[in-house]
């Protein structure tokens, strides 16, 4: 929470927060460069959104900055701190849609999150982690197999009065200390009676060491936040379209540790409220989902010990993701149905046995040893929709990093408040953020302004 460094404090952190002719094309950030004010010149043609630099983007400013991990003091980005992602954004408008095309630098292409590899030794197949691990004395034990990404944040309605000058801090609640109301009860004495009569919760006072939740100041105040997200809509041509609300604000979290997360897929919305533990407010169920977890459970030899397994397999691929097409009736997607002792899984029509060779397999002995090439997919993906699907977006690996198009209505039909409204050509503060082969972890570059230039 996925996601902007403080001008002011930079103790208080974000946990938020997902095409060129040329491979080379990633550009870095030059000392003259203008680091803040990103300016959207007016264009009579369109840059198509299809991987490709065309000449349309020749006249467009870029911004060039570098987006670097902090410190935010709570080991929440512990083993990322410090990273920097040179970054270039340009922006172009007509009288429909706004264009970004952003380029940003990359060592390495990630896109599987926590595939599935099988041990040999313990025969149980098990989920890479998505995010780097440590053993008590900080070493690397296993690098993560999280997604690139990239996110921006933006301020509904100027709605949220801090992010003005904080942009995607205004969000950002960390070291917030919470009293847990989990715990186990505790039975007392009625005063009357004296009889033991009733059960209280006794609450346990806990530090939020290593979390950060993002949920916004007020009721009223709201935030939008893209994502390129290739786990969610990215397969589709989409961006996830999300935004941020106040989620019961300060008061849940100070009781439930990190309950009040204001984070939401678009189209979600408050339902109801609670008066009762945990007093957060209901939202309402979403039906626009761009993924789902490949895992079911089943038993060992089908009457032994329960153990997790993918749910699909495409029998033989080497693919990041299965998209939900391939799971209907005909798909290239195998129901798996019955797991061995030994770790061999069945689906209909036939077997995968992982002991034979390694590529279901991790390779290597290091903490940086990489998968075979068959490991299973953990997240099968279906297209975005509604709220969610009002960003189209393509982006393409170069080799040395990410170049990404990506456009959206100026003003789109969001009716709950859920989407920045730029029809109005106003400036926008916004910030940016970059994601290396992590799941939460990192780098920011908040105090960003849109500027359009009429």
């Amino acid at each position: 929470m996925k996601i902007f460094k403080i001008l002011s404090v930079f103790a208080f952190v974000v946990l938020a927060f997902m095409y060129c002719t040329k491979t080379d094309q990633i550009v870095a950030p030059t000392a003259a460069a203008n680091t803040t004010e990103l300016t959207a010149l007016k264009t009579a043609n369109a840059p198509v959104m299809d991987g490709v630099i065309d000449t349309t983007w020749n006249k467009a400013i870029a911004i060039s900055f570098t987006a670097a991990v902090p410190d935010p003091g709570n080991a929440l980005f512990a083993g990322y701190v410090g990273e920097k992602y040179p970054v270039s954004l340009k922006a172009m408008y007509d009288d429909q849609y706004v264009y970004f095309l952003a380029q940003y630098a990359d060592a390495d292409q990630s896109q599987k999150v926590a595939p599935w590899y099988f041990d040999p030794t313990t025969k149980l197949w098990n989920k890479e982690p998505s995010s780097r691990t440590f053993d008590v004395n900080g070493v690397l034990t296993r690098e993560g197999f999280g997604e690139d990404k990239i996110a921006m944040l933006w301020n509904i309605d100027n709605s949220t009065a801090k992010f003005a000058t904080q942009t995607c801090y205004a969000s950002c609640h960390v070291f917030t200390p919470y009293m847990d109301y989990t715990t186990v009860g505790t039975l007392v004495k009625s005063i009357k009676t004296g009889l033991v009569d009733s059960l209280v919760t006794s609450p346990t006072y806990k530090s939020n060491s290593a979390s950060a939740n993002h949920y916004t100041n007020g009721t009223s105040e709201k935030i939008d936040m893209w994502w390129m997200q290739p786990s969610k809509g990215l397969s589709y041509g989409k961006m996830d379209d999300n935004y941020q609300d106040w989620a019961g604000g300060p008061a849940i979290t100070n009781i439930t540790g990190g309950n009040a997360n204001g984070r939401h897929v678009d189209d979600v919305a408050v339902i109801s409220t609670s008066t009762t533990w945990p007093y957060r407010p209901g939202y309402s169920a979403d039906a626009t989902q761009g993924s789902f977890s490949n895992t079911q459970n089943l038993k060992l030899d089908g009457n032994g010990a329960s153990v997790a397994v993918p749910l699909y397999v495409i029998p033989g691929a080497t693919s990041s993701y299965i998209n939900i097409s391939d799971t209907t009736s005909g798909g290239a997607a195998k129901k798996v149905t019955a797991v061995s002792s030994t770790g061999i899984l069945t689906y209909v029509g036939g077997t995968i046995d992982p002991n034979v060779g390694t590529e279901y397999q991790r390779l290597g002995t290091s903490a940086t040893s990489s998968i075979g090439a068959k490991c299973i997919p953990s997240v099968i993906v279906s297209p975005l929709k509604n709220g969610r699907a009002d960003i189209d977006c393509a982006t393409v690996y170069t080799g040395t990093g990410y170049i990404v198009e990506y456009k959206r209505r100026l003003k789109t039909s969001d009716i709950l408040k859920q989407d920045v409204d730029f029809s109005s050509l106003q400036d926008q503060p916004f910030g940016f953020a970059v994601w290396n082969r992590s799941n939460y972890q990192h780098a920011i570059q908040p105090g960003l302004l849109l500027k359009f230039k009429k």
